[in-house]
């Protein structure tokens, strides 16, 4: 969970969402399960990086400490006080590590992330005309079980393409 929130308000609603358990919000590893956007950013990295793949010669971009970002891509369940670049570092570093990402949001600050993830979700009704611009999907009734449906007919369509070409 990423969210402008504060950070005990954040752990409050992942422990009820069952994001969170109560061990990992107040384990060992709390620093890296459940923290703030300027803590993550002055961890992993301000900015991200830009590279040239030596053999394809595409641009590539990646999180700037890589190996603090591991430590985050094994624990980390909530990312409190989060900014545009935080949401943006984290869908860059997941992506980096083969992850898929799908992103939710509704406003014009979670357009650069939207715009990476591999899906990006805005919300019809109350998201900004820039969030939808940079979205994949737009959730019509601004509804998150919407997105349970749209992955289920989004499954359903990549399993009949795939059955047709295997054909």
């Amino acid at each position: 969970m990423c969210t402008g929130d504060n950070l005990d308000t954040a752990i409050a609603i992942s422990k009820n969402a069952g994001i969170v358990k109560e061990e990992e919000a107040e384990g060992e590893n709390k620093k890296y399960t459940c923290t703030t956007g300027k803590e993550f950013r002055e961890n992993v990295g301000e900015d991200l990086v830009e590279d040239v793949d030596e053999a394809t010669g595409k641009k590539t971009t990646s999180v700037r400490n890589k190996k603090m970002f591991q430590n985050y891509f094994k624990h980390l369940r909530v990312l409190a006080r989060a900014q545009p670049l935080d949401k943006k570092i984290l869908v860059t570093g997941i992506q980096q590590y083969q992850g898929v990402v799908a992103v939710t949001g509704d406003g014009s600050n979670d357009a650069p992330a939207l715009k990476k993830a591999d899906v990006g979700f805005s919300m019809g009704i109350t998201g900004t005309d820039i969030a939808k611009g940079a979205s994949d999907i737009i959730l019509l009734d601004d509804n998150f079980t919407s997105i349970v449906v749209a992955l289920m007919y989004g499954r359903n369509v990549y399993d009949s393409v795939r059955k047709f070409l295997q054909f």
